[in-house]
């Protein structure tokens, strides 16, 4: 018998995106950009994070392989990377490993563009087909198999002409464990049919309570739709948008127990470069803090769906799209190109 529970309820009105508000907490700084919600908590969260957090011990590719950054861009990019043990459809899936970490799963690309009054989260879809510099045509996640979270960044960088600033990579884990710290989330489920999980848990159209088990179980599962990992990306938004939305509550935010106790759940489950330690965290919350309510989240264009040459199961790219995109972060335009997504 599966677990049912009874979502079926209208959508609600949406709160001003203020779920997503802030960039930081996306690419899992909640710790000490989300929930530094007053100055004089940044020298004990600051010290949590510090003290659990992992650092990558390789972060980016050799300089002179690099995009050059124009000299008025002050746009940031941040790159994030899911990580999951569980690999996010089964334990039998052969996915690439992020250093120090579980499976790679999930990959966006944060934007926050010179103006600092606009934020775009682009997930890309991990079976998307791209040129991984030196190795030839592959899907995007085989770049960590081949050369670690380096050779990561340089396959976006060369795929979208962007310098990357920053990169983290978040277990999952940590943000069900945040769940269980905030007692559940309210997540929307976009999706037009009920469907059931490996776990056993039923999901119907439209807004849903959920524990950290129901979370995890709502963010892994693809095999019941029809495009596969683009529907499990919206549903990992979605998710995010809830975590955010609780975290960022008034009266979580007022508590500083409840502010510890989240930052000291999430920490463990977080490793970044070494150049985003708790001050550049705090810093880069307060650069986004006029995006309130303009915030997206889109997934990248695809050309549709097939096999590779070698029979593996791949998302083709849509150069136009792709080239729209690209022209879109060096304009710092990325927000105009999201509003039509």
């Amino acid at each position: 018998m599966t677990n049912q529970v009874d979502y079926a309820r209208p959508r609600p009105k949406r709160r001003g995106r203020r779920a997503v508000l802030i960039i930081v907490s996306v690419v899992a700084v909640v710790v000490v950009g989300a929930l530094v919600a007053s100055m004089w908590y940044l020298n004990s969260l600051g010290s949590a994070y510090e003290d659990n957090a992992q650092t990558f011990e390789e972060s980016f590719p050799e300089e002179e392989v690099r995009p050059v950054r124009a000299e008025e861009d002050e746009s940031i990019n941040i790159l994030l990377l899911g990580s999951d043990d569980n690999g996010g459809s089964g334990a039998t899936e052969e996915l690439a490993r992020v250093p120090q970490g579980g499976r790679s799963d999930t990959m966006m690309l944060v934007h926050v563009p010179s103006d600092r009054q606009s934020v775009q989260i682009m997930s890309i879809p991990r079976d998307l087909w791209v040129e991984v510099p030196g190795h030839g045509s592959h899907k995007i996640n085989a770049a960590l198999s081949l050369g670690g979270i380096p050779l990561t960044v340089s396959t976006i960088e060369s795929l979208f002409d962007a310098r990357i600033d920053h990169v983290a990579a978040v277990d999952m884990l940590g943000f069900t464990g945040l769940v269980d710290a905030l007692g559940g989330v309210t997540v929307y489920s976009g999706y037009d049919q009920a469907f059931t999980t490996a776990e056993g848990f039923t999901f119907h159209p439209g807004e849903q309570e959920m524990n950290s088990e129901e979370a995890l179980s709502f963010v892994r599962h693809r095999m019941s739709f029809p495009d596969g990992d683009l529907q499990r990306v919206r549903n990992q938004q979605a998710f995010i948008r809830a975590v955010l939305d609780e975290t960022l509550d008034p009266g979580n935010l007022s508590s500083p127990g409840r502010i510890q106790e989240m930052v000291e759940t999430f920490s463990p489950h977080l490793i970044v470069d070494d150049t985003l330690d708790a001050g550049t965290a705090a810093a880069l919350r307060w650069n986004v803090r006029g995006a309130a309510g303009n915030v997206d989240m889109f997934t990248v264009p695809t050309g549709g769906s097939g096999y590779s040459q070698d029979g593996q199961w791949i998302f083709y790219q849509d150069e136009q799209a792709m080239a729209d995109v690209a022209d879109a972060i060096a304009d710092s335009t990325l927000d105009e190109y999201a509003a039509y997504r």
